[in-house]
């Protein structure tokens, strides 16, 4: 298996973790209304720097039967530490026009970037790509909601803008959902709000196996132990905790594997409760 790629079966259904690249984050953006002890303590315990947080960035492609999909494209080449997907995919045997279906799970830079390539054309010219809808009419509007990061104002602008290129750029290949919506036999979207205000998570079920991608509604692991620890990138923090807890409360009593976006490769893995609340994140299929 080529070294950042991680495939697995989820019933019938082929998935495979492909990682894009990664970045590095103050660690006030990740956990802005964290205890500071208690956050350097937890850091401590796991080794982890305590200036930033280095932040992996993992889409993943889905295969079953004639369909290729992917859930979210990374951030493309804007940066020295991510973009290749692409190699990613080639590693695996597919080529950008294999893939008929982008998904989506919202409109930040690091997740829909790569869906555009640096000639501002589609990087996917045979896929649609899907978004919900109050995903597409926010990023297309004024995005008021940017005030509430609690992040430097040129991140929010920066986020705006890249939103705003790169869904011009897919405009013909857009496809505008509502959560529930079955993207394939066994591929269903649900609503996460929160993070952003139509943030996406994907379910996976297939021969009694499931496994859910939450996108970005946790963005660290400490996000599952403490999960009243906000994250700066979330527009509206008391829903998005809202919604890890939802999402992880349900993932936990269905037995289902979880995959986030920024969780260490393979990003993939079980939670289980703590006695003194929140979840722990054990990696691994």
């Amino acid at each position: 298996m080529p070294e950042g790629s991680h495939r697995f079966q989820a019933g019938s259904i082929t998935c495979t973790v492909l990682a894009d690249g990664y970045c590095s984050y103050p660690t006030p953006w990740f956990f802005p209304n964290a205890d500071p002890g208690r956050l350097m303590r937890a850091l401590e315990e796991r080794r982890q720097p305590l200036e930033s947080v280095l932040s992996p960035y993992a889409c993943m492609l889905i295969q079953t039967g004639r369909r290729v999909m992917l859930v979210d494209a990374g951030a493309g080449e804007s940066s020295a530490t991510s973009g290749a997907i692409l190699a990613r995919l080639e590693m695996e045997g597919v080529r950008p026009k294999d893939v008929d279906t982008v998904i989506l799970t919202h409109a930040h830079p690091d997740h829909i970037g790569g869906a555009v390539d640096l000639r501002g054309r589609p990087a996917f010219p045979n896929a649609r790509h899907v978004l919900s809808e109050m995903e597409f009419e926010f990023w297309s509007g004024t995005q008021a909601g940017l005030r509430n990061l609690a992040l430097p104002e040129e991140v929010g602008k920066s986020m705006a803008a890249t939103a705003r290129h790169c869904l011009h750029a897919l405009r013909f290949q857009l496809e505008t959902v509502t959560p529930e919506a079955e993207i394939a036999p066994g591929v269903r979207l649900l609503a996460a709000p929160g993070h952003t205000p139509g943030h996406l998570a994907v379910l996976i079920a297939s021969d009694g196996r499931k496994l859910l991608n939450v996108g970005d509604a946790a963005t660290h692991p400490l996000h599952l132990e403490h999960p009243e620890w906000e994250n700066g990138f979330d527009l509206d923090g008391p829903r998005a905790m809202a919604t890890r807890r939802e999402l992880l409360g349900r993932a936990a009593a269905e037995d289902m594997r979880v995959m986030a976006f920024h969780f260490p490769f393979p990003s993939v893995g079980r939670i289980a409760a703590r006695p003194e609340g929140g979840w722990v994140w054990s990696p691994g299929w």
